[in-house]
């Protein structure tokens, strides 16, 4: 007994860390690609909008099949779900051999955000169905820390990369590693692991989500102009329209009622989409301002930004295992708060800050992070039962990629009004500065709404 076991606890283990190993490389992927945009605008002739598009049209493509990725998780198998998404993402990155426009990359950008919504709607599920319940909170902070790891080893990786082997190397580097994953994957998980009562999949209600997400982010990037102000009003119609039908579906995709009535879930929820579209902008903005402001290489940018994984790589298990003995709530909250005072730290950087205060504030942002993102993703499903939690983990991944998508739309927006469709050249960065000092000011403003919703969540455990 004691060798089967034994034999169950590696092949945990190693169906752990292969998760970890694509839900690191899947966003250093996608992240890799900011620092690389100044070389893909020169070689490309992409326009400061076209550069910001390339930034955001994957998150918009993570969102939109997010919750319907989750119910076909409960249904067909989360393995079954988590492996074609790690398969058509490594697909789609070796696209990028093919491409000689900007709007190609860009389709290619969009392939890998739908992709991926496939493996987030499951990761956290299958990495909880992996743990016992007095390790779940560990094994959360594991693939958490690997997610934000990744996000923000991209543009270290990425510059590397660039200076190495030219810009598209940050596509197709990575896919090697993600073949070995999905090998691992095959190897040590068995089963499907589905629900025992699958039911239906709401078909008019994963069109309606698709439908105003979709509407509204394109709408918040396009303002003040009426047509877009127009099909603003269209999505919140769509968006009234969906949380209706879902509440009259016998089957929906998300029991509204029942996310109204589980505090822990919903405000978990929120507290992660402010997170998350506080941290959305950091990565983009950073790497233009490293490069054009402060005239730093793709590399020595990418290092610096580094900081914040290493702090985020130290704090995230120690945080996870922290919440599976103490309340989250005052673990997560407490992290909002440090990373608030990151924020305090940057947000009047300009042509002569210091490299002191910018390390101070990365520094910041990166074990607020930490103290966050695993206590958090651990009040939420320990909140919900078993057979929903790849449900559960996909309205985790939406509110996270919700935030991304709405904060990076407002970049797109202040771009579009402030910079324009013109390269960017030494008379903008002033412009480009103001960009930066705003966004960052509203990220500040979406870490505290964070620790509201994170403290008001109530006490989750003894």
């Amino acid at each position: 007994m004691s060798r089967q076991t034994s034999a169950v606890t590696r092949s945990n283990a190693l169906a752990l860390a292969s998760l970890c190993l694509a839900t690191f490389l899947i966003p250093q992927a996608m992240s890799a690609v900011n620092i690389a945009l100044p070389m893909v605008a020169e070689e490309l002739a992409a326009d400061a909008v076209a550069i910001s598009w390339l930034s955001t049209i994957n998150l918009w493509g993570s969102v939109v099949l997010m919750l319907p990725a989750g119910r076909l998780a409960d249904m067909l198998g989360r393995k079954r779900v988590y492996l074609t998404g790690t398969l058509c993402f490594t697909l789609a990155s070796l696209l990028v051999f093919l491409p000689q426009s900007v709007e190609s990359l860009l389709v290619i950008r969009l392939l890998q955000g739908l992709s991926s919504s496939l493996v987030f709607g499951t990761a956290l599920a299958m990495a909880s169905a992996l743990a016992s319940d007095k390790n779940r909170g560990m094994s959360l902070g594991f693939v958490s820390t690997s997610v934000y790891l990744g996000l923000t080893c991209g543009p270290t990786l990425g510059g590397w990369l660039t200076e190495l082997l030219g810009w598209r190397s940050v596509f197709w580097a990575p896919t090697p590693l993600l073949a070995l994953a999905i090998t691992f994957v095959l190897l040590t998980i068995k089963g499907d692991w589905k629900s025992e009562k699958p039911g239906k999949f709401d078909w008019r209600g994963s069109l309606l989500f698709v439908s105003w997400t979709s509407a509204l982010f394109f709408a918040l990037s396009g303002l003040p102009d009426w047509p877009y102000l127009l099909l603003l009003a269209v999505g919140f119609l769509l968006l009234a329209w969906f949380i209706h039908q879902q509440k009259a579906n016998s089957q929906p995709l998300v029991n509204i009622n029942a996310l109204q009535q589980n505090r822990v879930l919903n405000r978990s929820m929120l507290a992660g989409l402010f997170m998350y579209a506080a941290h959305a902008p950091l990565l983009f903005l950073f790497s233009l301002y490293l490069q054009y402001i402060q005239q730093m290489s793709p590399a020595d940018s990418g290092q610096l930004v580094l900081l914040q994984a290493l702090m985020m790589a130290c704090f995230a298990p120690i945080a996870g295992r922290l919440s599976d003995r103490f309340d989250a709530r005052m673990i997560a909250t407490s992290g909002c708060l440090i990373f608030a005072s990151g924020f305090i730290c940057l947000i009047g950087i300009n042509a002569e800050t210091s490299m002191t205060q910018l390390v101070i504030g990365l520094l910041l942002l990166g074990t607020g992070f930490g103290f966050f993102s695993s206590p958090n993703n651990n009040a939420a499903l320990s909140a919900v039962p078993k057979d929903r939690l790849s449900i559960a983990t996909a309205l985790l991944s939406l509110s996270r990629t919700l935030g991304n998508m709405f904060s990076m739309a407002i970049v797109v927006l202040l771009f579009n009004q402030i910079l324009g469709n013109s390269q960017l050249k030494p008379e903008q960065y002033p412009d480009l500065l103001f960009v930066l000092q705003f966004s960052l000011s509203l990220c500040l403003i979406y870490s505290l709404i964070a620790a509201y919703n994170s403290w008001s969540r109530g006490r989750v455990s003894e």
